[in-house]
């Protein structure tokens, strides 16, 4: 008796599952037996991961030519005036601080332009 009581309980579990999925959205397929069957769609991000990679990419690469035009004296001090400023210059501050990856692309920019 338990053994059918598990079967029902996780037939039970993945019924729900997939009428959860199903919420979100499905399409009909049909199956080479000819019997339509009704597949969850995959729920697509209102972002999509390469705008997000571009932009990350785009925001670091800035930092690294104004890093190595400014040098990191006059970078830091603009980065510091920022920082006293109201909240969103404050994330920007945060946002612009020097790290590690634009640093380095900072000191490739310089061999190559100067």
């Amino acid at each position: 008796m338990t053994g059918k009581q598990l079967e029902f309980t996780q037939r039970v579990n993945r019924l729900n599952k997939k009428h959860q999925k199903m919420s979100r959205g499905y399409r009909a397929t049909m199956r080479k037996d000819g019997l339509v069957v009704m597949k969850p769609q995959r729920v697509s991000s209102a972002v999509p991961a390469r705008v997000l990679l571009l932009t990350l990419l785009s925001v670091v690469a800035f930092k690294a030519f104004l890093l190595s035009s400014l040098g990191p004296t006059g970078y830091q001090y603009r980065i510091d005036s920022l920082n006293e400023g109201t909240s969103v210059e404050k994330a920007g501050a945060w946002v612009m601080q020097i790290d590690p990856v634009s640093q380095a692309i900072a000191v490739q920019l310089n061999k190559i332009l100067y």
